[in-house]
């Protein structure tokens, strides 16, 4: 007899995780082996368990947020596959995501079977995105969107101005201070502008600022 499928569920909500979890354990091939209620806990877990498949929400508090934890975990143990279960699927959500190394992306709107098989398919390798997202994709890989998006257009003022105190250096608690707003304010917009600029990560986003002369350096 094979081995069960072991899955690590990761949502900050505790009736998701109890619901997703008593479902899967009906299931003869899967095993929940834990759960956690954010990105600091799963990467902890997945270090710990290595599980084959990990069930990640987005958006969730504290510092590492679902995408964060999908690049950390990537890096701690290759071969866990990550599949986004989110509620969300703008670009902004799509691909950070897809980008820090998830494998699927489907919405809290499937169903339980079809959840299921797409653990299983993760365990195999195998893809399974959401048609909703899927179609941003196919629009991406085309070329039908910008592929070198103009941030002066794009980004809003706001964002702008995060933009450019990440280039300049300054964490998101430096940033909330300097704009007299929530850190967790920050973090969407930092989360925005990885999006709306295809970035993976804030350091990428510096690069990014300081290439395209949106941040200069004082002659």
């Amino acid at each position: 007899m094979n081995e069960p499928i072991t899955i690590l569920i990761v949502d900050d909500h505790q009736l998701v995780r109890q619901g997703v979890r008593d479902f899967l354990e009906t299931q003869s091939d899967l095993m929940v082996v834990g759960e956690a209620s954010n990105g600091d806990e799963a990467v902890r877990l997945a270090s710990q368990y290595v599980p084959d498949v990990i069930l990640m929400d987005l958006v969730m508090p504290g510092v590492v947020d679902g995408v964060e934890a999908t690049r950390q975990i990537k890096k701690v143990s290759p071969h866990t596959q990550v599949v986004v279960l989110t509620s969300y699927h703008e670009d902004e959500h799509i691909f950070p995501a897809i980008r820090a190394g998830a494998l699927s992306y489907v919405l809290k709107d499937i169903g339980s079977n079809e959840l299921a098989d797409v653990v299983r398919k993760a365990a195999q390798g195998e893809a399974v995105i959401n048609p909703r997202v899927a179609a941003r994709l196919v629009l991406e890989v085309r070329g039908s969107r910008d592929m070198t998006p103009n941030p002066f257009t794009e980004l809003t003022e706001r964002e702008m101005e995060v933009l450019h105190l990440i280039a300049d250096g300054l964490s998101n608690a430096k940033i909330a201070e300097r704009l007299v707003i929530s850190e967790k304010t920050v973090k969407g917009h930092v989360s925005n502008i990885l999006g709306k600029l295809h970035l993976a990560d804030r350091t990428q986003a510096a690069v990014y600022a300081w290439r395209e002369g949106i941040v200069r350096r004082d002659p």
